[in-house]
């Protein structure tokens, strides 16, 4: 996947998205020197150890960014919501207040020894 796609996503999106997505885009690759990013069903997708760990993508109806962690469904933690996932839950984002990076470091720590 070619980082001027990837690059692309995050330059299309709308303010205040734009900047949240840039922020957490930092953020997940910080995390882990193992994670990696690439392009998958038209948004970011995390891979960590060659499987897909979490995406960026937003909500249909509210438009907010949300972090949706792919084993989702085995974690569980307060602040994730399942909603009709069989898998995966998510991890709601306002673009307008601070990052929640403990709670996201929460979640992540808990999510990363599902693949080790």
């Amino acid at each position: 996947m070619s980082k001027d796609a990837l690059d692309k996503f995050y330059l299309k999106q709308e303010e205040p998205n734009k900047s949240c997505f840039l922020v957490l885009r930092d953020y997940i690759l910080d995390y882990n020197k193992g994670i990696t990013e690439t392009l998958k069903y038209g948004m970011p997708c995390f891979v960590y150890k060659g499987k897909q760990f979490c995406y960026l993508w937003k909500d249909k109806k509210t438009k907010e960014p949300y972090i949706l962690i792919v084993e989702g469904g085995k974690l569980g933690h307060h602040a994730l919501v399942k909603g009709d996932r069989a898998r995966m839950k998510i991890l709601p984002i306002n673009p307008l207040g601070d990052l929640p990076l403990n709670t996201i470091k929460e979640v992540f720590d808990e999510a990363i020894k599902l693949y080790k």
